[in-house]
């Protein structure tokens, strides 16, 4: 069994930074890939950023390319996403999610964490 909990979402002004930490415990290494996910009201989960637990590949939409980063701590089983610029189009409710495959589609996260709300206002 995997769990993953989230934390560091709140209220923030357009400009403001944040980070998200995701800790996973249980059997983290099942997961391959780590992502970060984001759900607005009336729209669709999607992802906002990937990373493998092994080597250094990362994705980014583009909606947050150049702003936002995401890292993983090993050692302390922890994924991060460090948010700069944040903008009011950010504001969503923002999921940490695993998966066992190497490059996997949105279906193929196994593992969710239970979302932290981040609002940016304007």
């Amino acid at each position: 069994q995997v769990q993953l909990v989230e934390s560091g979402g709140g209220l923030v002004q357009a400009g403001d930074s944040l980070r998200l930490s995701c800790t996973v415990s249980g059997r983290p290494f099942i997961t391959t890939t780590m992502a970060w996910f984001r759900q607005a009201p009336g729209k669709e989960r999607d992802v906002v950023a990937r990373v493998s637990w092994v080597g250094f590949n990362t994705y980014y939409s583009d909606s947050v390319k150049g702003r936002f980063t995401i890292s993983r701590d090993n050692a302390k089983n922890t994924v991060y996403l460090q948010m700069n610029s944040l903008k009011p189009d950010d504001t969503a409710v923002y999921y940490c999610a695993g998966s066992t495959s190497p490059a996997p589609s949105r279906d193929q996260y196994a593992y969710w964490g239970q979302g932290t709300q981040v609002t940016v206002s304007s």
